[in-house]
């Protein structure tokens, strides 16, 4: 019971800080963002990580049996375009909003499991997924059915995560989980390298989430630069040390925090506090994250 108690304060300690990451990932995203595009932060955002899971991969080849090879790059498409919705909304408004669009994915990822994975949805479920939609409605605030862009893409990158993160289920039965992750962060790096290149012949005002024109850092922008693909490296260890010194429904809810954590950040760098209906449809989704996890 002792030994129970500790792996389960070092699980939820090790989410804490992995919560807190994340926040100054975004903090160091936010500053970087006011330099250079949506698009070229997320490529700095997984080069980092590419150069680290290849060196891991050198060190120890992966043994897998593949055969996925579709699937695999559906992960990382998805992935990758969740990732430029929320970069673009991490630099367009509050931090704390942002990252409360992104925790948004358990409540599709449970949906999508329930209609692609043929997985059980409880009444409990089923009211996380009711709570989760009047929180985004609430955070939304639309005049009639007119969201606004920043509105669309944050829901998009709980989507697109969501989905993701329903195929990697699959996905781990045929690969390396290494490999699952630079389907992800290979796809991260490479696609905007592309879209750069596409950024000289397509100007379309309402694509600049997924457009844009590289700059090369200097100054200051080289160490937020650095700071966000270190704050973003660190976070995902202690994410994966905390599911394994703990059960996931116990880390996945100690994970809302990070939203607290983005709020009090974004109010460093300028932000305005949330206002009551947007507090409240925070609360309504982290209520229904934390009911989705409960199991």
């Amino acid at each position: 019971m002792k030994q129970y108690i500790n792996n389960l304060d070092r699980g939820v300690l090790y989410m804490f800080m992995a919560s807190f990451f994340f926040a100054i990932m975004g903090a160091f995203a936010k500053l970087s963002s006011e330099s250079m595009s949506s698009l070229e932060v997320v490529f700095f955002r997984n080069v980092f990580g590419v150069a680290l899971v290849g060196y891991a991969v050198l060190k120890k080849p992966m043994q897998q049996d593949g055969g996925k090879p579709w699937l695999l790059f559906f992960r990382g498409f998805m992935g990758f375009v969740a990732l430029l919705a929320f970069f673009y909304n991490i630099a367009h408004i509050p931090l704390g909003d942002a990252m409360t669009f992104s925790k948004t994915s358990p409540i599709f990822t449970a949906i999508f499991a329930w209609l692609f994975l043929h997985e059980r949805m409880s009444k409990l479920g089923w009211i996380a997924v009711f709570l989760g939609f009047i929180g985004i409605v609430l955070i939304t605030n639309p005049s009639g059915f007119n969201f606004s862009k920043t509105d669309l893409l944050g829901i998009f990158s709980g989507v697109g995560a969501a989905l993701a993160y329903t195929s990697v289920r699959e996905l781990k039965k045929y690969y390396d989980t290494r490999a699952i992750v630079l389907s992800f962060m290979g796809v991260g790096t490479v696609g905007p390298l592309f879209l750069l290149v596409l950024s000289n012949y397509v100007k379309i005002p309402e694509l600049d989430f997924m457009l844009g024109t590289f700059v090369m850092p200097s100054g200051m922008v080289w160490i937020y630069v650095v700071g966000m693909g270190l704050f973003a490296t660190l976070a995902q260890l202690y994410m994966t040390k905390a599911y394994g010194a703990s059960q996931a429904g116990i880390v996945g809810a100690v994970s809302y925090t990070n939203i607290i954590f983005s709020i009090g950040v974004g109010l460093m760098l300028g932000d305005a506090l949330p206002d009551f209906i947007t507090l409240l449809g925070i609360i309504f989704i982290i209520i229904s994250g934390l009911l989705v996890v409960k199991k």
